[in-house]
């Protein structure tokens, strides 16, 4: 593997805690002995043709420094190549690198991890999720959680998650469960009312919510959570027991596995590591081993 890394880097990450997480994560690499670049981009779509050109010239890490949506970017670069992605974890949320068991805003621990992974070569393969042509590591979310997200990111004021706050409140006032049309693997095509559809790689999403407990980056399924017809009430008795993990044992949750889902329900945008996948209906696929991560 060659000495030479690349940082991927979000500068905007975390208020800002991305431009200064890049300096001390790049010092611990290179005290171990690596070649370090930063790649930036001018946007999403730039710095994602950096990223690739960096794989495409072999470069022996790309290393994202930010949150999920940067992790989610690096992710389009490095799935289904033998390139070995790191996360130095500065963002919001940070779900995947909680699910890796990766350090979390301490971003000279995170280097230091990255470093020595690579120098022994001691890289582990997980699971990605597949829609069309582009990769996810841990949730895509449907139905509430994901008008929720609609609705904030419309909002031009509050900044901040406040704005995601204000955004739960207006859609529980609109609130009522969604016709879904699900379909598990090869099986039969199922017609339910539910409030939501989680398709979990990983187990959380929203920095800690455990939609997804039971979800396992190496087994090659997905966790599907499914909140089905509950009244306002009942979701909000519920859904805070989400960072719990708890929320699957009420009689109003279920969980299946499967390696292949399709969802359909009018009117929903799918949401995938907190990134807009699109509309609904879409089928998302669990690919085994599709990533290898440094840090473990």
């Amino acid at each position: 593997m060659t000495s030479e890394i690349t940082l991927f880097v979000n500068p905007s990450a975390g208020s800002g805690r991305g431009a200064h997480a890049a300096q001390p994560a790049a010092s611990a690499l290179r005290a171990a002995g690596f070649s370090v670049r930063t790649v930036l981009g001018e946007n999403a779509g730039d710095a994602l043709t950096r990223a690739r050109a960096a794989v495409a010239e072999g470069t022996g890490a790309l290393i994202a420094v930010g949150g999920d949506g940067m992790a989610h970017l690096a992710l389009q670069a490095v799935a289904g190549t033998r390139t070995p992605l790191g996360l130095v974890a500065v963002g919001t949320g940070n779900d995947l690198a909680r699910a890796l068991g990766l350090p979390v805003r301490d971003p000279a621990a995170a280097g230091r991890r990255i470093a020595d992974t690579l120098k022994n070569g001691e890289l582990h393969h997980i699971d990605l999720g597949q829609v069309g042509d582009r990769w996810f590591g841990t949730v895509l979310a449907s139905g509430f959680d994901s008008r929720v997200n609609d609705r904030g990111n419309r909002m031009q004021w509050p900044t901040g998650r406040f704005r995601y706050d204000l955004a739960l409140i207006a859609e529980l006032a609109a609130f009522k469960p969604f016709p879904y049309r699900i379909r598990l693997d090869d099986g039969e095509v199922r017609e339910i009312e539910a409030t939501l559809v989680a398709v979990g790689n990983g187990s959380s999403y929203g920095g800690g919510m455990r939609i997804c407990p039971g979800a396992d980056l190496t087994d090659g399924l997905f966790d599907i959570t499914v909140v089905g017809d509950c009244s306002r009430a009942t979701l909000l008795r519920v859904f805070p027991r989400v960072y719990r993990g708890t929320h699957v044992d009420h009689p109003k949750v279920t969980v299946h596995r499967a390696a292949k889902v399709e969802i359909g329900a009018a009117g929903i945008t799918g949401y995938a590591d907190g990134e807009p996948l699109g509309p609904l209906p879409l089928t998302a696929r669990c690919v085994p081993g599709a990533v290898r991560v440094a840090g473990l």
